[in-house]
């Protein structure tokens, strides 16, 4: 097995293994258990304070196949690819590089597509 740095290879998978932000997972699923999304979520803060595993725990809920849900499964196909980084419809860029004329352009062209393989399409910066 390939080289995996800790904080990936510990990343809380399930909104109950988050430290440090209850008030962000309970909020999160309180949105998913009453089906009242936003259209958008705004991750930030500091390094080291769970904006990327947020971010990802919730496109896992969103897409997780066994809907609804507060908290992903972690089993089925859309969790496991997610989880893994090999989901083509969930992507992570880092928001202070991405931020030039040509890179708004490239992700709204992106973003007209419907999903390949989940339910919904996902999108996080870092």
């Amino acid at each position: 097995m390939s080289y995996l740095v800790l904080a990936r290879k510990w990343r809380p998978q399930r909104f109950d293994e988050v430290v440090g932000q209850r008030h962000v997972s309970l909020t999160l699923r309180n949105a998913l258990k009453s089906d009242r999304l936003s259209h958008a979520y705004l991750f930030t803060g500091p390094r080291g304070v769970g904006k990327t595993s947020m971010a990802r725990i919730l496109a896992k809920a969103l897409n997780c196949e066994r809907q609804p849900v507060e908290e992903p499964c972690n089993e089925c196909a859309a969790c496991r690819s997610i989880t893994a980084g090999h989901c083509l419809d969930v992507l992570e860029i880092d928001g202070a590089s991405n931020r030039g004329i040509d890179d708004v352009r490239q992700l709204r062209e992106s973003v007209k597509y419907a999903p390949s393989s989940v339910r919904r399409q996902g999108l996080h910066h870092r």
